[in-house]
């Protein structure tokens, strides 16, 4: 029997190989959409965003924020779940094809790589988001999907945060 830490490689994308497999994926005629962000304590928010993006396009391909990314641009003390962990969490998603990462705290070289048909991004980033201009650049559009009230990661961690303060 195959292991997890093995399958879920399966469909990981190696950002030195991201190229090849997007040549791969264009010659098969296929639309590709892309999402990204860290996806720290994946929740039902993370799942809806995923799902939509999936819908949009023949291929997803999400694209991580990488442990050193996330602490440049979020906090010296996150992620609170490793790279490894969460590519697995991922690829783990029946909907998802592709997953890989990236290092820079934003994803704009990626985007310029993958030429995404449609870019998927929250509604707290709206159409203006950072990645627009590389996207509509390369002929994609933005796609935005509406957040799912009370389900941040952020507001998840305060949760705990005050939880833990109370001492329960």
């Amino acid at each position: 029997m195959e292991l997890w830490s093995d399958a879920y490689k399966r469909k990981l994308i190696h950002p030195e190989a991201l190229k090849h497999k997007i040549d791969e994926i264009r010659q098969q005629e296929c639309k590709i959409a892309t999402l990204n962000g860290s996806f720290d304590l994946m929740h039902a928010g993370h799942l809806q965003i995923v799902y939509e993006a999936s819908q949009v396009a023949d291929v997803l391909i999400v694209a991580l924020n990488s442990d050193s990314s996330i602490r440049a641009y979020k906090s010296p003390d996150r992620p609170i779940i490793p790279l490894e962990y969460r590519l697995q969490m991922m690829a783990a998603l029946g909907f998802v094809d592709f997953v890989t990462w990236f290092d820079e705290t934003d994803p704009i070289r990626l985007l310029g790589d993958i030429k995404p048909d449609v870019h998927v991004n929250g509604a707290e980033y709206g159409q203006n988001c950072i990645e627009a201009d590389v996207v509509k650049q390369h002929g994609g559009k933005i796609h935005i999907v509406q957040l799912v009230p009370g389900l941040s990661t952020t507001q998840i961690l305060k949760k705990i945060n005050s939880l833990s303060a109370e001492g329960k």
